[in-house]
């Protein structure tokens, strides 16, 4: 909830920030405008004669009039083509000779007077109807043969405004200073309440992406968000990353039951042999029966057997937890291959259990050299071959071949019952037994795994290929 709302904060203050920007940017547009419209002000179009036709400003317009103001001896009079401006405008024109008397006009409204004293032209100049015209009066000047000549122009009101405006300085200047704070303070606001409606159309995907992300840190991996929208491919991954960690937890609690039912099997193979060897221990310590020579030796000979099998379940775990802390130290020498899977394949043919077995090796090469500890490589065939030998029925043929690229490969491979699908993917896991263990099937059901592990620590690989009803044939790469 904090990071939601701390997002739609800096997207709302981001807002703000350029809205107050643009205000600004506006105000100097229309400043800009304003001066625009002072320089347009002096543009005068004149047509192919040198007539005056169009002047953007008013006040100018009537200064640049006097062109069309002749003199005939001491008659002033306007031209004709000044008479068809004024008549397209709809104006009228007063001409007044230096003592402010009328020397000439043209469409003079009745009401006009025919002469003026200074105060008269000022007030009619500021003020409409000031000269008892309600147009809007504009006054210019013309020397004509050493005399001074000054016209009144009356617009139609509807064409040209005019507003005398009266002002303070310091009083303008506090004015459009409040003014500007308060057009400010209104665009924020304004800003605030439009910001953060769109910012919470913005966000709102962000907070559903932030609850999605703290359901799965807190182990709900049910999270399912449509993908839509601009966050689509971070709704994609979210939705993936959901599918991964639901897989993992599925897998997590496999792992964990295989794990309580290796510990349970380990603890029921440990039970019952050291069973055994407390029974035995009574009965030969019971001082009330007489045993034979030949009954100490057998219940010695179990008692015997059933140490050696916890001792060798020990020994699994023990190097197990030492492969997978990685705290194993290998003895490495150079060893040669061929002969050392050759005797481990001749050790168990000599087992009186396996010796009526079919087991095979094949080798091209006489010698492979390799720097390996011999020892837990000599495991890893081991419990290959014990694997295809207690899992596969009696008439189970196995073949142990050999050969070398730039690796020497080992295969172990048997035309027995094979491996399901699912089994494979935990083939190699500590924790997974294909069958329960006993004196039968002799082991700790880390087998596999540890000879993954051998494997790995001298850097080469462990394959295996299988199918149920056709074999299985594993791949040791040194």
């Amino acid at each position: 909830m904090k990071m939601r709302w701390k997002l739609t904060s800096r997207f709302v203050l981001t807002v703000i920030a350029v809205v107050v920007i643009v205000t600004l940017i506006n105000i100097l547009a229309v400043i800009s405008v304003f001066m625009g419209n002072a320089v347009d002000r002096e543009k005068i179009i004149y047509n192919g004669n040198n007539e005056l036709l169009v002047e953007a400003n008013p006040e100018k317009f009537a200064r640049n009039f006097h062109n069309y103001l002749l003199s005939d001896r001491d008659h002033v009079y306007v031209s004709d083509a000044g008479k068809k401006i004024l008549d397209r405008k709809d104006s009228w024109i007063q001409v007044l000779d230096e003592n402010g008397r009328e020397v000439y006009n043209y469409k003079k409204p009745e009401n006009v007077p025919e002469k003026y004293t200074p105060f008269q032209l000022v007030h009619g100049y500021k003020y409409s109807g000031g000269i008892g015209s309600a147009d809007t009066i504009l006054i210019g000047e013309k020397k004509i043969a050493d005399k001074q000549y000054s016209y009144i122009m009356g617009f139609p009101m509807n064409e040209i405004g005019k507003k005398v405006f009266i002002y303070n300085k310091d009083e303008m200047g506090f004015f459009i200073k409040n003014i500007t704070i308060i057009v400010l303070l209104i665009d924020s606001v304004i800003a605030l309440f439009f910001g953060y409606l769109f910012s919470r159309r913005l966000t709102k995907p962000l907070g559903n992406i932030i609850s999605g992300v703290e359901k799965l840190g807190e182990g709900d991996y049910n999270v399912y968000y449509p993908q839509k929208g601009i966050y689509r491919d971070i709704y994609d991954n979210l939705n993936s990353l959901s599918d991964t960690l639901k897989s993992n937890e599925r897998e997590r609690k496999k792992l964990e039951k295989m794990r309580e039912e290796w510990i349970a099997n380990i603890s029921h193979d440990i039970k019952t042999p050291l069973a055994s060897i407390k029974g035995f221990a009574e009965i030969l310590s019971d001082n009330n029966y007489a045993f034979s020579q030949e009954e100490i030796q057998s219940y010695a000979d179990i008692i015997h057997k059933k140490s050696n099998y916890i001792k060798e379940l020990v020994d699994d775990l023990n190097l197990a937890t030492r492969l997978k802390n990685k705290t194993s130290m290998l003895n490495r020498r150079e060893v040669n291959l061929v002969k050392l899977v050759r005797e481990t394949v001749i050790e168990i043919l000599n087992d009186p259990r396996y010796n009526n077995r079919d087991i095979s090796f094949i080798s091209e090469e006489s010698v492979l050299l390799k720097e390996v500890d011999d020892a837990l490589i000599k495991r890893v065939i081991n419990n290959l071959l014990y694997n295809a030998l207690i899992h596969n029925d009696l008439n189970v043929k196995i073949e142990v071949k050999m050969i070398k690229d730039e690796n020497v490969h080992i295969f172990v491979k048997d035309n027995g019952k094979g491996i399901s699908s699912e089994a494979i993917k935990y083939i190699f896991n500590r924790y997974y037994r294909g069958t329960n263990t006993g004196e039968s099937h002799k082991g700790s059901g880390l087998g596999m795994a540890i000879a993954k592990e051998i494997i790995a620590a001298h850097d080469g690989n462990i394959k295996i290929n299988s199918m149920l009803g056709d074999g299985t044939e594993i791949e040791v790469i040194l």
